[in-house]
Formats: structure tokens, sequence, C-alpha cells
């Protein structure tokens, strides 16, 4: 049941119907940052997995394999966040979450063995799964409904700028830590700002709402569902997937120094801000499905030449490789957006998108690694474009009844 007392009420003074946008950003940066904490603690392992690899003694297998811990705990959790935040109120829950984060990455600081490190980083993707359900509905409570475009826009400025902060970041910390005084460090600051949005942030004094059993089994039933899916596999795992393994594989495959590779593939997510806007245009210009059917036969091209291209034409193939896989998402969120009735809409994202994780960011880099262990790295990446291409013959069979669009 969802609950809303008079004074946890989102209309009550944690919004801002009447006030103007600019007076929000702060409280939106607030929650940009925690966000932004939140993503790093899951990425940053690939430019720390040279570093790991050496002083573990383990192979590519057992350090992709570490990925598919972190989706093995936040999957679940994002799934069952509405369970926590319908009884803990959302505000409540972004701090739970902030700062488990952080313990949890210093439980990983101080372990010395893999299965000890395993375990930490599955509690790691444990804590920070319950926050991006909680985090967008604290976030349309701060600002007008006719500014929820740019509120959300500001927010998703946090996984664009991890990706480029983290392989910055771990290179400049290694220089003077270990990878487990990064960790350590990263979890102090997630320690810290949750109990700073303790103190200070605002919004999410009100309680979610859990999915219901009768909601789950309509959507289930929904076969645009499971194609969106397998779609958001692709997609992120082009994306995220591909960008955990990256560093690894040009540092110990391909011979680059460390801190050139690291700086290559930061460098590679820059234009990535931009290459969204764009994206989103060609969406409405081209309609969803003909948008998705181009991004799928482009990426999947480029990421089987990710692990085809030697010498010079691996630069400029690391660089256009993730600006055509980000070109997935304004796409896909559109055709996820009519899957199901408006009421049940969140509930089809919150199916979707741990499950595509889960897949994308686990079973992915754990196979490339293991093929990596076996002196068959390339083939890995090369797996991964052949799949990718798949998707254009998926979106052939992607289908939406008039009642599932979205309203204008």
């Amino acid at each position: 049941m969802h609950r809303i007392s008079v004074r946890d009420n989102p209309g009550r003074g944690d919004t801002a119907e009447s006030s103007p946008f600019r007076s929000q950003i702060g409280p939106l940066l607030f929650l940009t940052g925690i966000f932004l904490l939140n993503f790093l603690s899951r990425i940053i392992l690939a430019p720390l997995l040279p570093s790991i690899e050496k002083d573990m003694g383990v192979g590519h297998g057992d350090a992709g394999s570490l990925f598919l811990m972190i989706s093995l705990g936040m999957c679940p959790m994002t799934l069952c966040s509405g369970f926590f935040s319908s009884r803990m109120t959302h505000r409540k829950t972004i701090i739970l979450s902030s700062t488990a984060v952080g313990a949890a990455l210093l439980i990983v600081s101080l372990t010395h063995t893999l299965g000890g490190v395993r375990l930490g980083l599955l509690m790691v993707g444990m804590a920070a799964g319950l926050y991006l359900p909680s985090g967008l509905a604290t976030l349309t409570t701060l600002v007008s409904s006719r500014d929820w475009g740019k509120a959300v826009a500001i927010h998703e400025l946090a996984p664009t700028l991890g990706f480029v902060a983290a392989p910055l970041l771990a290179e400049v910390l290694l220089r003077f830590y270990s990878w487990q005084g990064v960790l350590a460090l990263l979890g102090g600051a997630s320690l810290f700002t949750g109990a700073a949005f303790a103190c200070f942030g605002r919004g999410g004094r009100f309680f979610g709402e859990a999915p219901s059993p009768g909601t789950l089994r309509d959507l289930l039933a929904e076969p645009a569902l499971w194609i969106m899916i397998a779609l958001f596999t692709l997609g992120i795992g082009a994306s995220l997937g591909v960008y955990t393994m990256l560093p690894l594989y040009l540092i110990t495959e391909l011979e680059m120094e460390r801190g050139w590779a690291n700086t290559l593939v930061a460098l590679s997510r820059v234009p990535g801000p931009g290459v969204v806007i764009l994206a989103g245009w060609g969406t409405d210009r081209l309609g969803t499905k003909r948008a998705l059917k181009y991004v799928f036969l482009a990426t999947g091209i480029m990421t089987v030449l990710l692990g085809a291209a030697q010498g010079s034409l691996i630069m400029p193939v690391v660089f256009l490789q993730p600006m055509l896989a980000a070109c997935f998402f304004p796409a896909g969120f559109a055709a996820l957006s009519r899957i199901g009735p408006s009421k049940t809409r969140n509930v089809a994202v919150s199916l979707t998108l741990p499950t595509a994780f889960l897949l994308a960011t686990g079973v992915i880099p754990a196979g490339i690694g293991i093929l990596g262990e076996a002196g068959l790295f390339a083939v890995g990446f090369a797996v991964v474009g052949g799949l990718t291409l798949g998707g254009v013959w998926l979106v052939r069979y992607l289908k939406f009844s008039d009642t599932h669009m979205p309203s204008p």
C-alpha cells in the first residue's frame, strides 16, 4: 500500500511547483553527486583490474567475474527497492544506499582473498541497487513537472561523468595508493555523502510503492517486455559491458602503457552527452524502431572491429565504438516507455533494467574474461559485436499497441 502522510506529502515542502527551476539546481546536483559515487562504485574496478590481477595473482576469467558479483547483488535489490521505500521513505532509502555502498567498499579494501573480494562486491551491488528508483522518485518532487526533462538530464550526467572520471581517478590515485586504497577513499566519500544528505539533503520524505503480483503478471505476459530485456542487454553490454574489460584488454593484450590506456578510455567517453542529445533528435526523426536498427547495426560492426583492430587502427575504433553504443539509450528508453499502460511503466523499467544489467555487466564481462584467459581476448569483443548485430533482427519483432503509446 502506498502511504503518504501529511508530514511526508511530497506536495508539501518537497516539491517546487511554484519555484523557479534555478532554485532547485543545488538539491539536484546533490542527488547527482550521490548517483555519481554510486555509479563509480560499480565501474571503478575496470581501470583497477590490471593491478588487482597482479596483486592477487588471478587471471582474466576471475577478474571479469568480479563484475558478475556486483550485478548479482544489484539486480535483485533494484527490483525489490520498492519494498524498502514503502517502509522507510525514499529519503531514508537513499541514505541507506549511500552509506551501505561506502561500508561495503571499505570491507572490500580490507580483504586480501578473492573469495572475500567477491563477497564484498556482492554487498556493493546490493547497496548500489537501492538508489536509482528512490533517487528518480525524489528528483520528480524537487521540481515542477514541466521541468522534469531538465532535471533528469542533470541527474543522468552522473553515468557520463563516471565513465570519464573512473579511469582518470584510478590513474591519479594509483600513483599514491594501492587498489585497496582507491576503494577505501571512494568508500569514505560515499559514507560522507550519505551522512551529508541525511543532514542537508532535500526531498524524498514520502513512501514508495512495492510492485503488486497482478502488475508483474500482466507485464510478464507482454512479449514486447522480453524483447526489450534482450535489446537492453545488448545495448548495455556494448556500452558498459565492453567498457569494464577494455582497459585490461588494451594493457595486457595490446601492451599499451597503463596511464595512456586509461586516458584513452576516459577521453573516448567525453563526447557522450552531445552524442546522446543528437541520438535523441535522430530517434524523433527516424522513429524508434528504425533508429534501434541503425544503432545495433553500427554498434555491432564497430564492436567486432574493436577485437580485430591492431596498431594505429585501434585508436579510432576505441573512440567510435562508445559513441555509437551511447546512441542506443534514447531510442531504447523511448521504446521501453511504450511497454504496458502508463500506470505500470515504472514497473516495466524495474523489470527490464535489473535483468539487462545482470546479463550485460555481469555475464558479458565474465565471458570476455574467460575467453581472454584462453588467449582469445579479441574474440570476446567480436562475439559481443556479433550478438549486438542480432539486435537488428530482434527489433523486427518488437510490436506496440496503440493503447501503450505514451501520453503527450
